[in-house]
């Protein structure tokens, strides 16, 4: 069933979020008050995976103020291809370069109840080393981590991140 939005009004915005609360109907005429957040571009993310390693970077989020693995992503430019944007942001968050094709994976809203965000997220089969990475305060280290390992680190939440789970997922099941 389908809600209905009266209206929005905004409660904060800037060049990166917007925030708005809107007056949504349920489908049984109760009205909700309810919040949601437009983020300003959609993301891309790029696993490299080779001889059974996905090249991940170990960051802290200080939102939720925890440490995990991740595949490298980050916003798409205006005017830039997805599949562009991953390679860019994996280069530059590990000083790695992806080669050979970029192959879709996945498309993925990991929010959609609550915000607008939308990750588009590839794969490469190799890489080369080019240096450190350009980005250095994204992670405090950048390894490959052997693909046998990914179920043990998310169940020591050591993966958290969602569309990194999700990615690792489909990676595994081939």
């Amino acid at each position: 069933m389908r809600w209905k939005i009266h209206s929005e009004r905004t409660l904060y915005q800037d060049p990166w979020v917007h925030l708005a609360s809107a007056d949504v109907e349920l489908p049984d005429g109760r009205h909700l008050d309810h919040r949601l957040i437009r983020t300003a571009a959609p993301g891309a993310g790029l696993a490299i995976v080779t001889d059974g390693r996905v090249l991940l970077i170990w960051r802290h989020r200080f939102i939720t103020n925890t440490w995990g693995w991740e595949i490298p992503q980050g916003s798409i430019q205006p005017g830039e291809e997805p599949a562009t944007a991953a390679a860019r942001e994996a280069e530059e968050e590990t000083g790695w370069r992806a080669q050979g094709p970029i192959t879709p994976l996945l498309y993925t809203q990991p929010s959609p109840g609550l915000m607008t965000s939308e990750h588009h997220i590839y794969t490469a089969t190799d890489a080369t080393h080019l240096g450190k990475p350009e980005d250095q305060h994204e992670s405090q280290k950048v390894d490959w981590v052997p693909l046998a390992d990914v179920r043990r680190l998310i169940a020591k939440r050591d993966i958290v991140a969602g569309t990194t789970i999700a990615a690792l997922c489909l990676i595994m099941i081939g």
